[in-house]
């Protein structure tokens, strides 16, 4: 191994889980070395921890797995349970007629009806990670998933951030660019990690059934229209 290999940093990307996300997602893992689920945090109600768009010839649609929501109190997306255990076959059905005519759904058929017709969990975490390692695995994505319960969790917005990157081993924390409005740089400064956010900007169009062309809809949507030549549309490959 070359010197310039052994003298590779490591990249940290820390996100909470979401349900069948965006291709943004998928090239924020892809970009980095290790990917953390940021389960810990708070559930927030009409998010895309447990819901995501796919386009049907009525326009876009939601599909939202039904979760118990225990009022005021504070809840982890890791505590976050389903409350219908029917939803598997209800989003698949929808799925399967809004793209079951799209050029590649046969090649992918298979293995998202067993993603949707044979989990038996119950956690909205496990039932995310499930969906995410399966798809990682179609795009060619070998970046390393964990949890940030892995890890020693201490309070405070950016700091919390820190010390995980730390205790990974991180010397880059790669971020998305909406936390640009929360982050305090300083502190990764203060223990040599550089700061870098991802640019979603300027994602190529792909061939798209129903209409006008949509990027914020789940990754599904590049799958089933473009199969294996999903990584050309985007953006880290």
């Amino acid at each position: 191994m070359s010197p310039s290999v052994l003298n590779m940093g490591k990249s940290v990307a820390i996100v909470q889980s979401n349900y069948i996300p965006w291709k943004g997602y998928f090239d924020l893992i892809n970009s980095a070395d290790e990917f953390v689920l940021f389960d810990d945090m708070q559930f927030t109600r009409r998010d895309w921890r447990n819901r995501n768009k796919i386009k049907t010839a009525h326009g876009l649609k939601w599909l939202t797995i039904p979760v118990a929501v225990k009022g005021r109190y504070y809840q982890r997306i890791c505590d976050t349970l389903v409350s219908d255990s029917d939803w598997g076959v209800a989003h698949w059905t929808t799925i399967r007629h809004a793209y079951g005519r799209s050029p590649f759904f046969k090649d992918y058929e298979t293995l998202f009806e067993q993603l949707y017709l044979e989990t038996t969990e119950t956690c909205l975490s496990a039932i995310n990670h499930r969906f995410i390692t399966a798809i990682c695995d179609l795009l060619g994505i070998k970046t390393k998933l964990s949890w940030s319960s892995d890890y020693q969790l201490v309070e405070g917005k950016t700091r919390r951030l820190v010390e995980i990157c730390r205790q990974a081993g991180a010397d880059e924390y790669l971020s998305g660019p909406a936390a640009g409005d929360y982050l305090e740089p300083e502190q990764f400064e203060a223990i040599d990690i550089s700061l870098r956010y991802m640019d979603y900007s300027g994602y190529p169009e792909y061939p798209q059934l129903y209409g006008d062309f949509d990027h914020g809809v789940t990754i599904l949507d590049l799958l089933f229209n473009v199969g294996p030549e999903a990584p050309k549309y985007m953006k880290s490959f």
